[in-house]
């Protein structure tokens, strides 16, 4: 018994603290007293763990499990199988918590290496194999990850039910069979055994709901395509979205097996609105027009030309009604309806959206304006804000003598003539009544704006007569005297005819791309044209051409400020074509002026848009990082490629939200410490990651940025917040910029760029999106990403272009306008109003059960604006939609089962 006054001379030996012991009357005089340190383990012996008292059953369990381990030592071979049945028989029947190991393994543990010296002496027979059975499931708690047991013993005894050991078990085989794959790989050592096994396990995984280890497992064991042979009708739809989930956070060439297999599993199913989108993720056009010819159901088609037609895919049908949906011919039609439907018919002013009367002015006699900047300001945001209204208070006014053409002067007359074509945006036949007089105008500006308009128009929709073709490359126009006419004519067949796919016009437009007597910025337009027409096609022709022109060229040419949309031109045919690139990239490295390490960086960017690539994006910083010494004019043109390297991280981490994350910060950091060319890109690239995506952190820091010492980071950073907000009249938005307008009302350049943006901001009287992504996020539109990188691109330089006197490049920004709506549809294709709850979408991969895949609904009567982010599902079960995502123009058939509510 211990003194009282020992108590404080207790010392814990590990710890030197003194340890409370009990009192005398605490102890209980008939036990022993076996002194303990506070962590429970007895004294002295720290590092041993203190022996656990077993209850009676325990004790039982341990003895027999014991005696039928000795068994299997005796000479006795015949005692052999029914110890080894009767093992097996305690560790299948043993129960434990979720988590605790099974008392049987618990007690097994200390003869597992006896066990396995047994298997080593014993001859080869069942009971051997049996015995393997056992020591692969020993295994599990006794390996480490060096020797792999249990995938080890498992090879030594083939089973055929391999889920009786339980769901554990065949998880923890599934991860040395990994490991063991990778590690046989890199010796390029056989492993049929392996993929053997594996495949053995995937359909127990399938059975237990466990989809995403089976996906996981095989996509580890390199065999993914074998997966839609085990997939059935109650589990390929969590297999496909669990895949389809996943493709952004794999690298090639597992992103697009991923999504080959999961095409196969959908078309297998025959849920052709799934397969079609991951066919045009996949950039194939043959698998498109197989999916979309894999049907005779009329309605079904229509629905699969409208996702085809929002990616500016053109198919050929011979089917009238399935080519209007093909072409977006009533895309206007139904754009108006919305527009009714949310009675936003009526046009708006620029000074609607300006509401100058807020501006807190700081006038005063000093505070000049530049009557004609203001002007030219107004077309742009008269365009945004009355875009595919088909009406406004400015351009299309009754009396021709107050024409508001005429109240520009130079190519402001181009820019206000152009943006009737975005005013009537979709609706062609109404659209080319309107531009015709200005055809004939005399002033060559008028003419040139007019051939703009008409590519304005026409892009995103065809129509059978192609207008755009025989109007644009008449003589008068593609081969015009007047440089302004002739660019205007090429950048109109770009934007009409984006994502095309035209061979006519490649043969049109080729000749003037390589004919070095012309000038850069002819040359340059041609180029860039083709690369919106063949935008993610990595088309050979246009290619050689591109690259031999840029070899052929003299210094002084390729100095030429257009020399940057020859190379863009090149950039945008590699769009999302990840390794295809790289024989160009090669070629490029042979090209000694500064203007091929420019193209090299653009081409490596726009080939990985939208991949979320780590190492590519680790790559871009790289670039960010090296700093450049020369002089001031040698700067100018050698570290432009930093600036492309800046925008090369946002198109490489747009549409996946943790690199959109990742990126955001990297731009903190090189605005902190970046040079200036690389300072003033980082606002661009940080409008293309958010662009319709308002998101606080975002443009309250653009608020901060447009604030800058350097003037060029204010004026990109002001053009970033309208792009942010482009098409969502985020009031919050609205109003910073407001306070920028009278904070930079003596700067005429800094106050057209808030002009711009407020026109952004508004546009389509907030009906339109200029995010690349559609169908729930999912789809890259390859058109619509290389108009954005357009006008970005001639931003990196604004005062050169935008700023200078082509500011018409804005115009590049029709093919990302979209409208942002749900109309849903009846079989004849007309509007069928129908309830529909709208609310944030989450993310329900792998989730057990029916998870709702929206959060914070409320319900809303069809037509509906769906703002970033946003998901749209149908109220009851009345109808059943044909498109697997409520976005856009979606079809919906009766559903025959329907009873109504009781």
């Amino acid at each position: 018994m211990v003194k009282e006054d020992d108590k404080s001379a207790k010392l814990d030996k590990g710890k030197g603290k003194a340890v409370d012991t009990p009192d005398k009357k605490d102890v209980d005089p008939s036990k022993p007293t076996t002194e303990k340190s506070s962590n429970g383990a007895k004294k002295g012996k720290k590092d041993e763990p203190q022996e656990e008292e077993l209850s009676e059953e325990d004790q039982q369990l341990k003895s027999e499990l014991e005696m039928l381990v000795e068994r299997l030592k005796e000479p006795d071979t015949e005692l052999y199988k029914p110890a080894l049945e009767a093992i097996k028989n305690f560790i299948r029947t043993s129960t434990s918590s979720m988590t605790a190991v099974p008392k049987p393994l618990k007690f097994l543990r200390s003869h597992y290496p006896s066990m396995t010296e047994l298997y080593e002496k014993w001859p080869t027979g069942p009971n051997k194999i049996a015995l393997a059975d056992v020591l692969s499931v020993l295994g599990m708690t006794y390996s480490d990850e060096n020797t792999l047991d249990s995938l080890k013993y498992r090879l030594l005894a083939p089973t055929e039910d391999l889920g009786s050991w339980g769901h554990e078990y065949v998880r923890h085989l599934a991860l040395e069979l990994g490991a063991e794959y990778a590690s046989r790989s890199e010796k390029e050592a056989d492993t049929k055994d392996l993929t053997d096994l594996g495949l053995a396990l995937v359909p127990f995984f399938l059975k237990h709901n466990a989809e995403a280890d089976a996906v996981d497992l095989l996509l580890e064991l390199e065999i993914i395509e074998k997966l839609p042979d085990f997939v059935d009708e109650n589990t390929y739809q969590r297999v496909g979205l669990y895949m389809v989930s996943m493709v952004p956070l794999l690298s090639p060439p597992d992103d697009k097996t991923t999504l080959e297999t999961a095409h196969s599993i959908y078309r297998r199913y025959n849920k052709l609105a799934q397969a079609i989108i991951l066919a045009i993720r996949l950039n194939d056009l043959d698998l498109i027009q197989e999916d979309f010819d894999a049907t005779d159901d009329e309605v079904l088609k229509k629905q699969l030309a409208f996702l085809v037609s929002r990616q500016q895919i053109w198919l050929q049908t011979p089917d009238e009604e399935i080519s209007n949906c093909l072409n977006n011919a009533r895309l206007s039609e139904y754009f108006a309806a919305l527009g009714k439907e949310l009675n936003i018919l009526d046009p708006k002013t620029p000074e609607d959206i300006y509401k100058s009367h807020l501006e807190s002015s700081r006038g005063g006699p000093g505070g000049t304006v530049d009557s004609a900047k203001q002007n030219l300001a107004n077309s742009f945001v008269n365009s945004f804000i009355n875009a595919g209204f088909g009406s406004d208070k400015l351009m299309l006014v009754e009396d021709e003598s107050t024409s508001w053409v005429y109240k520009n002067k130079d190519l402001g007359m181009l820019s206000a003539t152009a943006s009737i074509g975005m005013l009537h945006q979709w609706n062609v036949e109404t659209g080319l009544s309107i531009i015709d007089k200005y055809m004939y105008a005399a002033e060559d500006h008028i003419k040139a704006g007019a051939a703009l308009a008409i590519g304005i128009l026409n892009s995103g929709v065809r129509t059978d007569t192609d207008p755009a073709m025989a109007l644009l490359c008449d003589e008068a126009y593609l081969d015009s005297k007047s440089p302004h006419i002739r660019v205007s004519a090429i950048m109109g067949l770009g934007l009409a005819y984006a994502g095309s796919q035209r061979v006519d016009l490649l043969d049109l437009l080729l000749p003037i791309v390589s004919d070095t007597s012309l000038s850069m910025h002819v040359s340059a337009m041609a180029a860039l044209s083709l690369g919106l027409m063949f935008v993610g096609s990595s088309n050979g022709d246009i290619t050689s051409t591109i690259l031999q022109t840029l070899m052929e060229r003299d210094d002084s040419q390729l100095k030429d400020k257009w020399g940057r949309f020859l190379a863009l031109g090149l950039a945008l045919l590699f769009i999302g074509r990840q390794e295809d690139a790289d024989a160009t990239l090669e070629t490029l490295k042979a090209i000694e002026h500064p203007i091929a390490k420019h193209t090299e960086v653009l081409v490596d960017a726009c080939a990985y848009a939208g991949t979320g690539n780590v190492l590519k994006f680790q790559s871009m910083l790289h670039l960010c990082n090296e700093h450049i010494d020369s002089s001031e004019d040698e700067k100018k043109d050698d570290d432009l490629f930093q600036s492309y390297a800046v925008i090369g991280l946002a198109l490489i981490a747009m549409g996946e939200d943790i690199g959109a994350e990742m990126a955001l910060r990297q731009f903190g950091h090189l605005m902190h410490y970046g040079d200036g060319v690389i300072r003033k890109t980082v606002p661009l690239a940080m409008g293309l990651l958010s662009a319709s995506n308002p998101q606080i952190k975002v443009y309250d820091t653009l608020s901060r940025y447009s604030h800058d010492n350097d003037i060029d980071v204010a004026i990109n950073a002001i053009f970033a917040m309208g792009l942010v907000g482009a098409g969502t009249n985020n009031a919050r938005l609205a109003q910073l910029l407001r306070q920028l307008a009278s904070y930079y009302h003596r700067d005429p350049n800094s106050l057209f760029m808030v002009r711009i943006a407020q026109g952004l901001v508004h546009m389509g009287k907030g009906t339109l999106s200029v995010n690349p992504f559609h169908t729930d996020r999912s789809v890259l539109s390859r058109v619509a990403t290389a108009g954005l990188v357009t006008v970005l691109i001639s931003l990196v330089d604004a005062k050169s272009f935008v700023l200078d006197s082509a500011h018409y490049l804005l115009y590049f920004l029709v093919t990302a306008m979209h409208p942002r709506f749900l109309i849903t549809l009846d079989e004849n294709l007309q509007p069928l109003p129908v309830n529909v709850r709208v609310g944030q979408a989450v993310d329900v991969v792998g989730q057990a059960g029916r998870p709702k895949t929206i959060t914070g609904w409320q319900t809303q009567n069809t037509p509906v604006l769906l703002a970033y982010g946003e998901r749209a599902e149908l109220e009851d079960d009345e109808y059943i939609s044909l498109s697997n995502t409520l976005e856009g123009l979606v079809i919906l058939k009766k559903n025959p089962n329907w009873g109504g509510r009781d």
